[in-house]
Formats: C-alpha cells, structure tokens, sequence
C-alpha cells in the first residue's frame, strides 16, 4: 500500500465488531460493519473511541498557518493526472477512511462509518454516514463515491493501476457502496478502497459561474467544491492560495477528527526558486521551512532569528520509522544506451558518493542499499528460507548472483579508490562493447559517443549531479545536466521523455498494488505509470504477484526481500543517499502534542497556534 506513509506477527484486517448501524438496508452484506481496518494487524482503536491517542483534544482553533511551495499551480481538479494542482488541496476533500498515525496501513470509517467485507474479501460495503455532507449542504451519496471512483480510473493511470482489480462500484443500499474484485484474498483492497478523495457529482455535472457544464476531465481554476474541512477562500493564479477552516463542516466532531483541522487558515505562496523561498523564510514571510539540503541545515541558520530562539529548528525520525526510501538516478531503460547491465553498473561506480558525503553533505547521509531501505523489508546477506525457496522456483529467470553474492555499492571516498572504480566502469563499458578512443567513450563498432542528459525538477540536485559528471567525463562521457520548470517535468515524465532522472520511491510496510506501477511489465509502456526505470521482467512479476497474494505475513516479507534483491541485482537504478530523519524549521507561533504519532510528526493537521 504505497499511496498514503514493526514487526507483525500475522497479515490479516482484524477489525471492531458489535456496531449497530440502524435499520438494514438492501442487499444488507452478510459480514459486520467494523469501525476501522488495518492490514498488518488488529485495529488500536475499540468502536466509539472519543479520538487518537496523540491529538490535543482541547487544542484551539484560529490564527493562521503561512506555508510556501516551489513551482506553479494551474488546476483544483483533485481526480486528474494533468496540471500542477495547488499544494494543499487535499485538506478540501475527505475521504471514506482516515488514516491514523500511530499504526501502520490501518484507517477509521470517516465519510464512511463502516465497511464490510466476506472472507474471501471478493468484494467491500462501505457505509456512509447519514450527517456527511458537502460544503453546499447537500448529503454525500452513494452516487458520488461512484463517480469519483469511476472518474479516477478512467482520467488518472496511477489510480487505474492502483485499483485494477476493483472491476466495479455499484449502490447497493441507501448509504451503502459495494466495490467487487476480480481477484479474492487480496488484503489491501478494502483498506485503500478509503484513500481516494470524493466529490460531488452534481457539482461537477451543473454549470460554472460561467453558465457553461463543467467538465471533470479538464483543468480548472474554479474554485472546487468538497466536503473536507477547509475550503478555497481566495488566490491568485499559480501565485498564492488561501483555504479557510469551514465553521459549517459536518465532521468537526466526529472522534477521527478530534484534534485535527485547528488552523483557521492555511496560505500558500508560490515560489520559482528554492534559494528565494528560503530567504522569504528567514525573513518571516512564511512559517514554516522543511529542509532537505544538508549543507543549509548545518551552516545556512544562523540569521538572528535562529540564533535567538525566534525560529526552531527539530529534526524528526517519525516520518521514516515505517517508511523505506530508495531515492536513485534512473536510467530509462527505454533507450537503448541504457539496456546493457554493464552500463548501468558501470555509471554506479562512477559515483563516489563517499566524496559527495564527505565535501557538499557535511556526512549527513548514508549510501542506499535497498528498494525498501531501513525497513525489515530490505533484502540483507544470502537469501534463505522462505526467500531462498521462492528464489529457487524462479531460478532460470533471475540472475545467479542473487543466491551467492549480496548486493553492494561500489565504496570511493579516496583517490586511490575512485581511480579503482572509474577503471572498473571503463572494463565494464569494455564488456559492453564501448572503448576509449581519446578522450571519449564511443561504441566500438559504430563510433557513436556515449552521452546523455540527465534531467532534473530542481537545482539543487546539482550540488550532486556536477561532481558527478565531471566524474563521468574523466572516463570519455558527457552527461549534460537539464534543469526543467516542475511542470515541464512532471509532463516529461509521465510520458518517460528523459534519458536519466532522479527519483525517489518512499515504501510502506505494506507493499501492494503500488508495486505493479513501480516496476510490473504491464506498467512499461503506460504514461503516467511509476516505472520510471522501464523495467519488465518476469520474476518481478511472479514476485509481485505473491507480494500483493500472500499466505500469511511471512511471506509477504520473504516475497518483498526477493523482489528487492532481484531489482538489485539487475542494476537498474544508481542508488544514492538516505537521511532518516525530516528537518524543520519554524517560527515560534505554534504548538503541538507534547508527544507526536510514532509515524508521522501530524504536521500541520494536529498542530495550532499559540494565540490564535
């Protein structure tokens, strides 16, 4: 379950019984409504809970939260994969499930107030509740929860992936909403079935201020109507956003909402570049910074503000205590350049990332060794077991490495070492049919030179992209360096127009139908998907198949450590660094629980102002 962010002993979605929900409606599920669900596990939280566990419950309302983003926005359309969307616009929009933040992959009913599954979990009943309501008053109905699913899947591929195996959402009681599956047993589907936002169907089929019928397969800068508790009180195009904490909003004080929403206002400014949206920081123009430069956290804080305790600088490990994080260069395997293995691991022994730690990232990060990096997930040593049995079926269809050799990058750091690398990339671009002819690296037969571009959505991945190609050119390649606009690149790849990329993958405990987008063959040649590599292999399938389909839990780890070591193993990406903890930085205006969720610091939802 990768959309959303330890040990378990058993898989399953155990959940609280003994509701009552009022009169039966048609086609009453003959399973129980249960309250919350949650895939690695029992639920936490007992039926009538009065809220989470680390909420403030007597935390105030009012003052006003000044946040920024990087880039532009041109749409409020919450359903498409086209755009930029505001930053923020999740918080118009609720959804049938709300995450919680001290347990992994579980969900308590929000719009809904229960769901319902068989054994076989062949299909899932949601329940809605009879006081949910859009901004407008009117009720969220079944009908609406259908159009939005249907919407997603036909307008967004990532959700066309992620729910593949929903073939239908149908009305099947006065409140109820039964999703079915092509495909029994697997666990997930009723949990994420809660994630997606929902809309109002009559508001996206009426008429705009402009008397002509709106259309949700389009942009829009209209402001959208939800049913969430904040709403779009004014902006200027692409520039600057303000959401308003409704006084109306039917779910103020439902228990999942105790403690949440204490903001009365939450404003966006946009900015072009990252260096300015720092300044406006330090100068008080917004609130609240999230650092993701090492250098600037360990030297770029010492303006008055930060050295007299105006500002506050925490770091954080909340965020990643159930998240592995493979944050890689990408080469697109959709070119040809790139379809060679030794390729590939030759330009990872290019970088030195040793040096890069020691001289621009003050020792800040480790090396990335695993698709599911820091979790019990990630693939260490020689496989045995269970992972060596599933290993051993696929035998003729994954590399030999992966029984006797576990996955290493090459180690730098020294001259003497990184000389030792670049000749073992020059061997390996040798073996793969490329030779030094001056200073240049061409292909042996042809003459043609090895140089791509490497495109980038910000510059301040430079500080690693350039050492990086001066390394490169010492061995006859020249990677030239594209730094694009977010918008641009976000077009760019969705339709995989790039030769290398820098991405990052952030991994739950609880992997599923995500992965099928990640690196599934069915996902290679579909815009939109996440398989930024173009990998298609068929043991990653089969893997994927018993990661999404398991027996039990142990399984499930034993599936994932072999997926992961078999991606390793092909060298498709260039792994780079891992920080493990989140940076902020802020103005001294606010407040939070004295302890945060285990998995999340629940900024800005739980947090308030100190004088609102």
């Amino acid at each position: 379950m990768g959309l959303s962010r330890n040990s378990v002993v058993f898989l399953g979605v155990i959940v609280g019984l003994g509701l009552n929900f009022g009169p039966a409606a048609a086609q009453e599920p003959s399973e129980p409504f249960r309250h919350g669900v949650s895939i690695l596990g029992d639920v936490k939280y007992a039926p009538g809970f009065p809220h989470f566990d680390y909420v403030n419950p007597d935390a105030p309302k009012g003052g006003t939260l000044r946040m920024s983003s990087t880039g532009t926005f041109d749409s409020f359309n919450p359903i498409l994969d086209k755009g930029e969307a505001a930053p923020g616009l999740a918080i118009v929009f609720d959804t049938l499930l709300k995450d919680t933040s001290d347990e992994i992959s579980t969900g308590y009913g929000l719009l809904a107030e229960g769901v319902s599954f068989p054994e076989d979990i062949s299909s899932a009943t949601f329940r809605l509740r009879a006081e949910a309501r859009f901004a407008d008053g009117e009720p969220v109905k079944p009908e609406d929860v259908i159009f939005s699913f249907e919407k997603l899947k036909e307008l967004n591929p990532l959700y066309m992936s992620y729910y593949s195996h929903v073939i239908s959402a149908e009305k099947t009681g006065e409140r109820d909403i039964t999703f079915r599956f092509d495909q029994k047993n697997n666990r997930e589907l009723p949990m994420i079935l809660g994630q997606f936002p929902v809309v109002a169907k009559h508001w996206w089929e009426a008429n705009g201020p402009d008397g002509q019928p709106r259309d949700i397969s389009r942009t829009t800068l209209e402001p959208v109507m939800g049913s969430g508790p904040y709403e779009i009180a004014e902006f200027k195009p692409g520039a600057t956003i303000r959401y308003q904490l409704r006084d109306d909003y039917w779910g103020k004080d439902i228990n999942v909402n105790v403690g949440y929403n204490n903001f009365a206002n939450i404003t966006y400014t946009m900015f072009g570049d990252r260096d300015v949206e720092f300044e406006a920081f330090r100068s008080g123009v917004t609130d609240f910074w999230q650092e993701t430069r090492a250098a600037r956290w360990a030297t770029g804080f010492d303006f008055p503000a930060a050295q007299d305790g105006r500002v506050t600088k925490e770091e954080y490990e909340n965020p990643f205590r159930a998240t592995g994080v493979m944050q890689a260069l990408v080469p697109n395997m959709r070119r040809d350049m790139f379809k060679d293995q030794r390729v590939r691991r030759a330009l990872n022994y290019a970088l030195d990332f040793e040096e890069l730690n020691r001289t621009v990232f003050y020792n800040a990060y480790e090396r990335v060794d695993s698709f599911f990096n820091g979790t019990e997930l990630e693939s260490t040593g020689l496989p045995e077991g269970k992972e060596l049995e599933l290993l051993t079926a696929l035998k003729d269809k994954v590399p030999p490495s992966v029984f006797d050799t576990p996955y290493e990058n090459p180690v730098g750091g020294s001259p003497q070492a990184s000389r030792d690398n670049l000749r073992k990339a020059v061997e390996l671009f040798k073996q793969a049919g490329y030779e030094l002819r001056g200073n240049a690296m061409v292909n042996a037969q042809t003459g043609q030179p090895f140089r791509f571009e490497l495109l980038l959505s910000n510059p301040q991945l430079e500080v690693l992209a350039v050492p990086y190609q001066q390394q490169l050119r010492k061995i006859g390649i020249e990677m030239s360096v594209r730094t694009v606009d977010p918008s641009q690149y976000t077009n760019r790849t969705r339709s995989f127009d790039y030769d290398m990329t820098w991405i990052v993958w952030a991994q739950t405990l609880n992997p599923g139908n995500e992965q099928r987008d990640y690196w599934g063959s069915a996902s290679v040649n579909r815009e939109g998907s996440q398989n930024y590599a173009g990998i298609s292999d068929p043991a990653v399938d089969a893997l994927i198949e018993k990661i999404i389909f398991p027996a039990d839990r142990d399984e499930q780890v034993a599936a994932t450590k072999a997926m992961d070591r078999v991606l390793l193993a092909h060298d498709y990406v260039i792994p780079l660094y891992y920080g493990g903890t989140a940076r902020y930085a802020f103005w001294d205006k606010f407040e939070h629980p004295a302890e945060l969720p285990t998995y999340s610091t629940g900024f800005p939802s739980i947090w308030w102002a100190k004088n609102p």
